[in-house]
């Protein structure tokens, strides 16, 4: 783990989401201030590892347990869900918005969970770094939608981001994919198979071992109807 303070890294490639929101709580300064950069994963962001050296899974956990990848964990219900509920598997998230950095560390200290590790980032920096095969099951829930069609590529279900997670995860491994928005599982069930998954199923139910995340929520409050694709990597 790294003792470095929070550090997004924003400037080494194109990045189009939001990195703040609203003004941080004081409790949520000490989370970043005090606990994230023990939750970081050493050798990610360019500052650290400017020659793109692979790191050692093992590091990052201490051991040789599975890994799992939340790709844009939001707020982190989810992620904190998986985490207690299978404490033999270690889970890193990646999320370059700062706001939802604070609310999972928080998450992490309330529910006293230890096989959690952070990026603070974009998840193309963590992908650049992990060596073939490394991840055990990925996560993709709720992603910025970008409904526009114009910008439809910023998507990250789009070869730019799934040819990386395809290489970073191991033959067989599962790939989940949840959203509210048609359009984007359409182009989700297109370009995911094309990138070396095949489709396991497409549901409107959600997975058992599912938390609900406040993006749900707010969909179905807006009436918006979810969906969830899983794919095995091949």
């Amino acid at each position: 783990m790294s003792d470095k303070p929070f550090d997004p890294n924003p400037t080494h490639r194109n990045f189009y989401g939001r990195r703040h929101g609203k003004t941080l709580r004081r409790s949520q300064k000490g989370y970043l201030a005090e606990d994230l950069g023990a939750l970081q994963p050493a050798g990610i962001t360019l500052q650290d590892n400017p020659g793109r050296t692979p790191i050692e899974p093992g590091a990052i956990f201490g051991d040789d347990r599975p890994i799992w990848l939340e790709i844009g964990f939001g707020g982190g219900e989810h992620m904190v869900h998986m985490a207690a509920t299978y404490p033999e598997i270690g889970i890193i998230g990646c999320e370059p918005f700062i706001n939802g950095v604070a609310m999972l560390v928080g998450k992490i200290k309330a529910a006293g969970v230890k096989n959690v590790s952070v990026h603070p980032g974009d998840a193309r920096d963590l992908m650049d770094v992990l060596p073939d095969g490394a991840i055990a099951k990925a996560f993709l829930n709720y992603p910025d939608p970008w409904p526009k069609t114009r910008h439809h590529r910023r998507r990250f279900v789009t070869p730019e981001h799934l040819i990386p997670l395809h290489r970073v995860m191991a033959p067989g491994a599962e790939f989940r994919v949840a959203t509210d928005i048609p359009s984007y599982m359409e182009q989700t069930l297109e370009e995911v198979p094309k990138a070396g998954f095949e489709l396991l199923s497409q549901r409107a139910e959600a997975w058992p071992d599912w938390f609900s995340t406040r993006y749900e929520q707010k969909a179905l409050r807006e009436g918006r109807v979810p969906a969830y694709a899983s794919f095995r990597r091949v």
